[in-house]
């Protein structure tokens, strides 16, 4: 099974800033860029989004461009939630609740927000629904950074804690084989 992860490209949210699951817009103009994009794509797939505004206009644009078998946004694909610390500078973040976080990521959740391994058990779940279903279909998934990640955990068996050693750069896709 073919499957290409697709990063949303950037944002309108200034560096330094936690958006996780904040519903943010992508940054103009993303014509060219998504004409890239969608040349890297195979030209009949079955597409999956996140359902936040940033992977549905990319999405939305890939549908429109290849013979989209079907289409479903899925709040698995959402990125991490960071809770309290959303649309917030990391910089503000205070450093007794930050400092904990930075030093396990994985099992340590932002305050009213979700674990790494949280995130990764949903998308864990989304991968095996779609691997259940044996399809000899290419599978477009438009998500975050965090999302393609994990996959990325999860198709090379890298620790968690490793996560950040997967690049996932805005507007990048990434073709993996299961």
């Amino acid at each position: 099974m073919e499957i290409f992860l697709v990063r949303h490209t950037e944002t309108t949210c200034e560096k330094g800033i936690c958006y996780g699951q904040s519903d943010v817009s992508l940054a103009e103009p993303f014509d060219l860029i998504f004409e890239n994009i969608t040349s890297q794509l195979p030209s009949e797939a079955i597409l999956f989004s996140s359902p936040l505004q940033r992977c549905v206009i990319l999405a939305k644009h890939i549908q429109n461009q290849i013979k989209t078998i079907s289409y479903q946004e899925d709040e698995r694909l959402m990125e991490m939630n960071f809770g309290d610390w959303e649309m917030k500078n990391w910089n503000s973040i205070p450093p007794e609740q930050l400092n904990p976080w930075m030093e396990d990521f994985v099992n340590v959740s932002a305050v009213n927000g979700e674990s790494f391994v949280e995130l990764h058990e949903r998308v864990g779940a989304f991968l095996a629904e779609q691997l259940s279903k044996k399809t000899d279909k290419s599978i477009i998934i438009v998500a975050h950074a965090g999302v393609i990640r994990s996959f990325l955990c999860h198709q090379t068996s890298l620790p968690l804690k490793d996560a950040f050693q997967n690049k996932a750069d805005f507007g990048e896709v990434i073709k993996i084989e299961l």
